[in-house]
Order: structure tokens, then C-alpha cells, then sequence
């Protein structure tokens, strides 16, 4: 396999710890007060790199406003969404099914916004890679249906909905406007965004809570480091590279992943029906990707 192609597997796997992070460090902090921190640790580093190695940065208020918003789509609204929407008892099952449908909302907006043709075999592969999807999560969104008493909380449904429509907008807006863009300087003007608007909502709603424990600056290093230098960074380049629908294509192999990881560090059982449904996603995926 070539380096180009190892490049969407390295982004899966370093995209799918961040569920393992918020486990981690649920915890000890506070949600988005512990987003803020990594946003701005992300933001400096991704600026020191860019001084370092003397990257361009956006030319006028419209390079700087394009960024702005693709990391407060991309960064702010869908992390602080899902963060929110799950500590305010949206079911983890239920959080992870409306994140699958991003891969179809931008596959159904993709034509209409950005002109990319989505044909019959790569709705295939993502009618596929739903498939696998709700496979792997079959157990969470069983256990879900049992014990459920007072059935779905509707604001944490439509914030989770939302954070979902937001990453979906800012992928599509990230590759309407940054096509010529340095994924340096874009990315750390991005955090800058998210940042922005991550910090009042924090501060009107928590307590700033970060414990200090081992978990906690464990959590937040691998946040910054792993996830924001290191997947962030790959989606800009998969999304400047490639259609989005196959980008997106690709958040169908996060649960498998995911579940893999949970089961090798927190010893969680693995059923036969999500091993398949994982055989189901890969194949989803492929068939997109390769469409």
C-alpha cells in the first residue's frame, strides 16, 4: 500500500481515540471547558509550527473569515454538540447513530453545493457503511431501547443533530474555500474559531473543572497532540484531496475502531454481530472510496 492510501487509515485510527479521550477524562473535566484548553493548546501549536517553518498565512479579512468559520463548524459547534449533548443524557448509542447519518447528509448536499457527482456506487458503499455502522452499535442502541424510562431528551437530540449538520457544512465549506489555502496557518486560525466560541458557553455553563489527575493532562496532551496535530491535520489534507462524500465515507469505520480499542483497554465484550459489522463498514467504505 502506498503512503496516500495509508493516510485515511492513520486518520481513522488516531479520529477514533478521541472517544476513548472523552472516557478518559470525563471524569476529571469539565467538557467544554476541557475543548477550550485543547482548542487553544491547538491553536499555539499549530501557530508555532506555522512560525517555525514560516508558512503563509490568510491574505485579508476573507482568508481569516473563511478559516474562522470552517473551525467553528468543524471544531467548536460539532465537538462541543456532542460533548454537550452527551453529558446532558443523550445515550452514547444514540449520539453515535446521528453522527453516522453525516457521511449520507453530505453525500445528499455535496452535488447541489460544491457540484461533485455522487453515483450509484458510491451511495452503495455508504448505504453499506450505514449498515455496518448500526451492526458495531447494535448492543449500545439495544441497551438503549431497555432501559430507557423517559425516553429521549429532545434538547440533547437536536444539539447532537446539529453538531452533525456542522461538521457536515464545515467539510463542505473547508473544501469550497481552502482549496489553496496552507494547512498550517488554516488550521491554526480554525482553533482560533473554536475557541472563540467554545469560551462563553463554558463559562456560562460549567464550572472550569480540570482536576489535574494523571487522566486528565494524559487526556489532554493526546487531544492536542494526536488528535488536533495529527488527525485534524490529515482530515484537511483527505478533504483537499478528495471528494467529500468519500471523506466523509470514511466515519463509518470509527465505530469499529472504536469498539476494538474498548474492548482491548476497558475489557468491554465484542459480539459476533458487530465483528460482522465491522466486515460490513470496511466494505462500505471501500466501495465509496474507491466510487
Amino acid at each position: 500500500m502506498t503512503a496516500a492510501g495509508l493516510v485515511p487509515l492513520l486518520f481513522v485510527g488516531i479520529w477514533a481515540t478521541g472517544f476513548i479521550v472523552a472516557r478518559l477524562v470525563a471524569p476529571h473535566a469539565d467538557p467544554l471547558f476541557f475543548l477550550f484548553c485543547r482548542f487553544v493548546l491547538s491553536a499555539l501549536a499549530f501557530a508555532g509550527i506555522a512560525a517555525a517553518t514560516r508558512a503563509r498565512w490568510p491574505q485579508g479579512l476573507r482568508g481569516w473569515r473563511d478559516a474562522l468559520v470552517a473551525g467553528v463548524l468543524m471544531q467548536g459547534a460539532y465537538l462541543g454538540g456532542v460533548f454537550w449533548s452527551v453529558r446532558h443524557g443523550l445515550p452514547a448509542g444514540i449520539s453515535a447513530l446521528i453522527a453516522g447519518l453525516q457521511p449520507l447528509l453530505t453525500a445528499l448536499l455535496a452535488p447541489s453545493l460544491l457540484g461533485e457527482r455522487v453515483g450509484g456506487r458510491r451511495w452503495a458503499g455508504i448505504a453499506l457503511g450505514f449498515a455496518g455502522a448500526l451492526l458495531v452499535l447494535e448492543p449500545q442502541l439495544r441497551a438503549t431501547s431497555v432501559g430507557a424510562s423517559g425516553g429521549t431528551p429532545i434538547l440533547p437530540l437536536l444539539a447532537s443533530g446539529g453538531a452533525m449538520a456542522a461538521l457536515t457544512l464545515g467539510t463542505i465549506w473547508q473544501k469550497r474555500t481552502a482549496s489553496h489555502a496552507d494547512l498550517r496557518t488554516n488550521a491554526a486560525v480554525q482553533f482560533i474559531g473554536a475557541a472563540a466560541v467554545t469560551a462563553p458557553v463554558a463559562a456560562l455553563t460549567e464550572a472550569g473543572r480540570f482536576d489535574g489527575s494523571w487522566q486528565a493532562w494524559a487526556g489532554l496532551a493526546w487531544a492536542v497532540c494526536g488528535l488536533s496535530l495529527g488527525a485534524i491535520s490529515l482530515l484537511l489534507l483527505l478533504i483537499r484531496r478528495g471528494a467529500v462524500a468519500g471523506v466523509a465515507s470514511l466515519f463509518y469505520l470509527v465505530p469499529p475502531v472504536v469498539a476494538v480499542l474498548a474492548f482491548a483497554l476497558f475489557g468491554e465484550r465484542l459480539s459476533t454481530l458487530q465483528v460482522a459489522g465491522m466486515a460490513v463498514a470496511a466494505a462500505g467504505v471501500a466501495v465509496a472510496s474507491r466510487a
